[in-house]
């Protein structure tokens, strides 16, 4: 019966929860800091699923991507503790905090990792720039099931509350039956009380332009700050996550962790025919 078992680690675990009695482990971590309403509302929302652990970044950490620590130090504090939760900030990036609470936080394999609740969009090319999927890209190169959540508002007091079921039901699927390998979830939500569904989709191609706004400093010198303004390359196209959220739809896109262009392969291989040293 339990002859293939031992190939697939999320069987693995599973079993051993049912075996032992044991109660899942959710790993949680964001890119705005332990103290966003963001990741304070998502552990409302999941509570009672698991046993947390949340180690997340001790300020904002936008923008980070899949970036570590790789020259200073990083120091953990418990920020709070109470049945079935622990809450730790860390001094690194998200990604550090995810790569420290598995050396260090976690009893045993967490059974899901989430990202957020982000306090922005994390759609189209802003995946690549994420550190709220900069944790789930690093809980999926773990090989344990991982999600990232965000809602379309920057606010700080953004309201979380419409996404609570979705929330609470997506995550409570993803502990009974995994992600194939290599597969992340990012899901964003718009800024509504109420959404029309979900749509499974594609991300959209979109650019930044506008992305720096020069000033003059009163000591005489100039200075940058990183802005921009979002375009969506493809308005008219009705598969991608831009038009979901546009639309009133919660946005679900399946992200891989191997990034190979494998439909460009032959033409790059033709490139590469006849290059000698």
């Amino acid at each position: 019966m339990f002859g293939n078992v031992g190939r697939n680690p999320y069987l693995c675990q599973l079993l051993h929860i049912i075996i032992y009695n044991m109660r899942p482990l959710i790993l949680i971590s964001n890119d705005d800091g332990y103290a966003a309403k963001g990741i304070n509302s998502l552990i409302e929302m999941v509570r009672g699923l698991g046993d947390i652990i949340v180690c997340a970044p001790e300020g904002g950490r936008s923008g980070m991507a899949c970036a570590f620590s790789a020259t200073e130090p990083l120091t953990l504090t418990l920020q709070r503790k109470e049945e079935g939760i622990e809450v730790w900030s860390c001094t690194g990036t998200p990604v550090d905090c995810v790569k420290m609470a598995l050396h260090e936080l976690c009893p045993r394999r967490p059974d899901l990792v989430i990202g957020g609740i982000n306090h922005g969009d994390n759609a189209s090319v802003n995946t690549h720039y994420s550190g709220t999927m900069g944790v789930v890209m690093e809980g999926c190169m773990k090989y344990i099931p991982s999600v990232a959540y965000s809602l379309c508002d920057h606010r700080p007091d953004a309201d979380f509350s419409p996404m609570a079921p979705y929330v609470r039901q997506i995550t409570e699927r993803l502990l009974r039956e995994g992600l194939p390998k290599g597969v992340c979830l990012n899901v964003n939500f718009p800024v509504l009380t109420a959404y029309k569904g979900i749509r499974v989709c594609r991300m959209a191609f979109g650019t930044w332009g506008n992305e720096l706004q020069k000033a003059r400093h009163p000591r005489g010198f100039d200075y940058w700050w990183m802005v921009g303004t979002y375009q969506n390359d493809e308005p008219e196209a009705d598969d991608t996550d831009n038009w979901a959220l546009s639309h009133g739809y919660v946005a679900i896109t399946p992200t891989r962790m191997d990034v190979t262009a494998y439909e460009a392969m032959q033409e790059v291989q033709r490139l590469a025919d006849g290059i000698e040293p």
